[in-house]
């Protein structure tokens, strides 16, 4: 009998803990609102999923309902197959106004059998100029990549599967701006920008093969939002309550991972484009990168 009762006890306590995680997962209904598009931007899989269309009249985005001031933010997507060339699929945070600051992901498509070029950039008060690029170690359109943004007051750490891809640092110590003062939402879009996209715009979208889609699941958020000017870090700002992500840094295998990833995957940096900087790099470009 009291193995009987500890067995039942035991998948209670399981199902109890599947409910908790079910509850406490991100719900494209409850956190999100489709701001454009006419239809184009379709929830689905009860508010598990959620699809984003282009055609040759519009694209389409939604954003998150609330603002937050630093956190963590999750997305898994599954981008536009085939010939994708002139598509821009996004999830990036920003604030509003003419001095925003932004944490950018773009996923610039390309023709079919070139790989997608992920474009990441950082924007304070309103400059940005801060572009790293990348083609990624998988196909990502074959299925869906968790794509992550850790932004806390000491540095900006974008992760695809949990593989850091860039770390962009505070260095407010030496005059350099860090966003750490605007709330800022999620958004995602998909929409045409032929113009630039692919190729430097030399490769246009072709709309025979229209409409495309692009995949958006599992949206997790777990940071301060800010309802009425007031974070709601506030209470629960002691070291016992810190998450994770609020001292988020990299350790020796994310070092080791990160130098994997820039060496082999960065097309692409800022901090080498002598070109387009004659005057000189950043002053943020000669510090660690970690």
């Amino acid at each position: 009998m009291a193995s009987k009762f500890s067995s039942a006890m035991l998948l209670l306590c399981i199902l109890m803990s599947i409910q908790l995680l079910a509850a406490s997962a991100g719900n494209f209904y409850r956190d999100t609102v489709i701001t454009w598009g006419e239809g184009r931007g379709k929830i689905q899989e009860g508010g598990r999923g959620l699809a984003l269309t282009l055609d040759k009249l519009s694209g389409s985005g939604f954003q998150s309902k609330n603002e937050y001031l630093f956190g963590r933010f999750d997305m898994q997507l599954k981008l536009v197959p085939g010939n994708s060339a002139g598509t821009v699929t996004t999830f990036f945070l920003s604030s509003q106004g003419e001095g925003h600051d932004e944490i950018d992901f773009e996923f610039l498509g390309n023709v079919s059998g070139q790989p997608y070029t992920v474009h990441t950039n950082v924007y304070t008060q309103g400059k940005g100029n801060k572009e790293q690029q990348f083609h990624l170690w998988f196909d990502p359109t074959a299925a869906f990549h968790t794509y992550t943004i850790v932004w806390n007051p000491h540095r900006i750490v974008f992760l695809v599967d949990n593989s850091p891809i860039r770390v962009y640092n505070n260095h407010e110590n030496i005059g350099i701006p860090f966003p750490k003062s605007q709330a800022m939402r999620v958004y995602c879009s998909l929409w045409n920008a032929d113009e630039w996209a692919t190729q430097g715009g030399r490769v246009k979208t072709d709309w025979t093969l229209a409409p495309f889609t692009a995949y958006y699941r599992n949206i997790n958020i777990d940071g301060c939002a800010v309802l009425s000017g007031t974070s709601s870090c506030k209470s629960s700002n002691s070291a016992n309550n810190a998450k994770p992500w609020q001292t988020h840094e990299l350790d020796g295998k994310g070092r080791n991972r990160l130098r994997w990833v820039q060496s082999r995957h960065m097309v692409y940096n800022y901090c080498a484009d002598s070109k387009r900087f004659p005057q000189g790099f950043s002053e943020e470009c000669k510090r660690s990168r970690f």
